[in-house]
């Protein structure tokens, strides 16, 4: 794997960390890459039961690497590019391993995204969230969706139109995070948190996310639905012992 992405075992834990702390590790093509691989790696490895996702050096994420952007004269580069970007944000729900996120540092743009894309998250108390790109002239296009879908539309509005970042505090209460803990604490919270989700059975958890990802956006009656025919695939499970 790229040195753009570290990759250890702790037990049941991998940990992913972003590796470009000379540029904040912003998202450039190589990382973006890495990451998905290793989401997928993860998902299909029987000896990782959680994922921790963290950056080196100051920062989480910077967001996406605005440099290799403006070097994108091909429009089809672009919509590739874009197209990658959207896919590491599926990956998330997706895969059947929970994810969680220690935002060590700053998480802008993109870098939200990913830190809010994780099934919980763990932030340092220094660390601020934002989605700066309409300050810039463009658009929070894909980290958008994902946002919308965990806060309140008018604080999620007030983000992205006003592009400014908030501390650690607002974060909790808007529920964008799960833990506020200090700085030096935020990877050892966040794995002690992933080796408490590890330890859960393997088929419950895996059974938990992918009824929560698919209830979320649903109906009642189709999401109660969802849930009965859950609770019937469990119950058979159990009567096989397995």
């Amino acid at each position: 794997m790229s040195s753009v992405l570290l990759i250890e075992d702790r037990g049941p834990v991998r940990i992913l960390t972003m590796n470009r702390p000379e540029k904040r590790n912003a998202l450039n093509s190589e990382l973006t890459n890495a990451l998905l691989d290793a989401l997928r790696a993860a998902d299909q490895d029987e000896s990782v039961a959680c994922i921790v996702l963290t950056g080196a050096g100051p920062g989480f994420c910077a967001g996406a690497d605005l440099s290799e952007f403006k070097a994108l004269q091909d429009p089809q580069a672009g919509e590739k590019r874009a197209e990658l970007t959207m896919q590491l944000n599926l990956v998330f729900p997706r895969i059947s391993k929970p994810v969680v996120s220690a935002v060590n540092g700053a998480a802008m743009g993109a870098g939200a995204g990913l830190a809010l894309a994780a099934d919980l998250a763990v932030m340092s108390q220094s660390a601020k969230l934002g989605y700066p790109e309409a300050k810039h002239g463009i658009v929070a296009a894909i980290v958008m969706a994902n946002l919308v879908r965990q806060i309140g539309r008018k604080a999620a509005f007030e983000l992205v139109s006003l592009g400014e970042p908030i501390d650690a505090a607002p974060a909790l209460e808007l529920g964008m995070v799960n833990r506020v803990v200090a700085d030096a604490e935020v990877l050892s919270i966040a794995i002690s948190l992933a080796e408490k989700l590890a330890a859960v059975a393997r088929p419950a958890m895996a059974e938990t996310k992918r009824l929560f990802h698919e209830v979320a956006d649903l109906p009642l009656p189709q999401a109660l639905e969802r849930g009965r025919d859950a609770n019937k695939r469990m119950r058979n499970y159990q009567k096989l012992g397995k």
